[in-house]
């Protein structure tokens, strides 16, 4: 941890929470991705949203740590938007792809989904390489 900067992996990890919060809201994706996983609204409402949303900004922040650390300190603009690209759509998207096909899962979930993590990371990777050095 020794060089990473706690101010820059905490606004991160709130970045990536926001953008989830956009993603899939009634304004971009959440509609389709509602209908796609087969969730209702009375389904959502009835969910323990302090466990939700609390668990999700957790490893919004986990991933962001773990992201930071595998950067390095300071990482440059071209470092920190290339892993964070790669990252979202070579390791996550693709692993989500490769549980999709066997669970036989549409693939425009799979593109909310992928897309998502995808554009998360490369916020992460964004936000790191632009935050000034201590």
């Amino acid at each position: 941890m020794e060089g990473i900067n706690l101010w820059a992996v905490l606004v991160a990890a709130i970045s990536g929470f926001v953008l989830g919060g956009l993603w899939y809201s009634p304004l971009l994706f959440g509609k389709a991705w509602q209908r796609l996983t087969g969730l209702s609204d009375e389904t959502l409402a009835g969910g323990n949203m302090a466990l939700i949303f609390g668990g999700a900004f957790v490893l919004c922040l986990v991933a962001s740590v773990v992201f930071a650390m595998f950067l390095g300190p300071r990482p440059s603009l071209q470092l920190g938007l290339g892993a964070g690209f790669s990252a979202g759509l070579c390791w996550v998207a693709a692993s989500f792809g490769i549980n999709y096909l066997f669970e036989r899962k549409p693939f425009a979930l799979f593109a909310i989904n992928g897309g998502y993590h995808t554009l998360q990371f490369t916020l992460i990777g964004l936000v790191l390489a632009l935050w000034p050095a201590p």
